[in-house]
């Protein structure tokens, strides 16, 4: 009887997809660490997953690219079984958060994590009006784990704002005063080798002008970085300078260099963009060669032997700081993920 590609646990593809990339970029194994969970979260065939808050008519597995962090496999999953709870999917996330940063960043980063979750966990967290609860992502270099992340959903709107550190939370109020129509969606803990962040990412409801994140960038010093940005993205959306409501995501945090700011945009809201859209965005990096040849590295890694493709971008983001001009991120939904045609011509 010949074998069914459709009936194959999704976990099979996700090892042999991680195991692939890291020895196509050098790292080290993004498998192994995560090994239980994410055996328990893709034990199913691809079908059992179509409803997924993270990708949904694929399995809820997103590798992506970042131009700041060069030659990582950097993944996000949405954590546990298709049926599990919201409540379990957040506690799950904390508990392997907690304990890769324990294996492999040290009690100082653990500590860290535990106070800055203590809000967004547990009772304090709104588990009855959670959704998917959270989503659980890390990346890995050469050198091992390097970053770890939980996204948590954020069910209280404004609310949730008053649980967040006091430098982030003035930073939040600025945008939400000077940016129309903003509903917080999660808050994401990044645990990293050198320090550890918070940002909390807000859906904007409201279409997007571009050019009208001048004041909010203005307030938090940023305002010189916004022609870089809109240079890029209306390069690769064909000059496109306004975004549908829903059509974008706004992160902000704090780090080092003071307020930093990230806009993705999504898509697959977008009615127009264009067929030429990877071609686009290497003439917008070809200034930055080295960003350049780690996107082309990375494509590699993620497409199978067998197609000429990895798959479709979901979200571009470019993410910058006092310090650090624009930088692009891609978010892929891989090919070998997604539900066969006549499965999405049965929904």
């Amino acid at each position: 009887m010949p074998f069914d590609p459709s009936s194959e646990p999704v976990v099979t593809k996700v090892e042999r997809r991680l195991r692939t990339a890291a020895r196509s970029l050098g790292t080290a194994d993004p498998y192994a660490p995560s090994r239980d969970l994410l055996m328990r979260t893709f034990q199913y065939p691809a079908d059992a997953y179509r409803h997924n808050a993270l990708m949904p008519m694929a399995a809820p597995f997103e590798p992506s690219f970042s131009e700041s962090h060069p030659g990582t496999v950097r993944f996000t999953i949405q954590p546990l079984s298709p049926n599990a709870g919201s409540i379990d999917r957040r506690d799950e996330s904390t508990r392997e958060m907690r304990r890769l940063i324990h294996d492999f960043m040290g009690n100082e980063a653990l500590y860290w994590f535990d106070g800055a979750s203590e809000p967004f966990r547990g009772f304090a967290g709104g588990g009855g009006r959670l959704g998917y609860g959270a989503f659980f992502g890390s990346s890995y270099d050469r050198d091992g784990l390097h970053t770890s992340k939980v996204y948590y959903e954020l069910p209280g709107g404004r609310g949730a704002i008053d649980d967040l550190p006091s430098g982030l939370s003035r930073i939040v109020q600025v945008a939400l005063r000077l940016v129309p129509g903003l509903l917080p969606l999660f808050t994401t803990l990044a645990a990293r080798r050198e320090a550890g962040g918070q940002r909390l990412t807000f859906a904007s409801t409201q279409p997007l002008r571009l050019a009208d994140l001048q004041p909010v960038l203005d307030a938090l010093g940023l305002g010189h970085r916004l022609p870089g940005i809109m240079q890029l993205l209306g390069l690769v959306l064909g000059g496109r300078f306004d975004l549908p409501a829903h059509g974008a995501l706004l992160a902000f945090g704090e780090g080092p260099s003071g307020p930093d700011f990230e806009i993705y945009v999504l898509l697959s809201v977008i009615p127009d963009v264009p067929p030429s859209f990877l071609s686009l965005l290497t003439m917008g990096l070809a200034e930055r060669p080295r960003g350049l040849a780690a996107l082309e590295r990375w494509m590699g890694a993620f497409t199978p032997e067998d197609e000429n493709w990895p798959g479709h971008f979901s979200i571009i983001s470019l993410r910058t700081d006092a310090r650090s001009a624009p930088r692009v991120s891609l978010y892929l939904r891989p090919i070998e993920f997604e539900l066969p045609v006549e499965a999405l011509q049965a929904v």
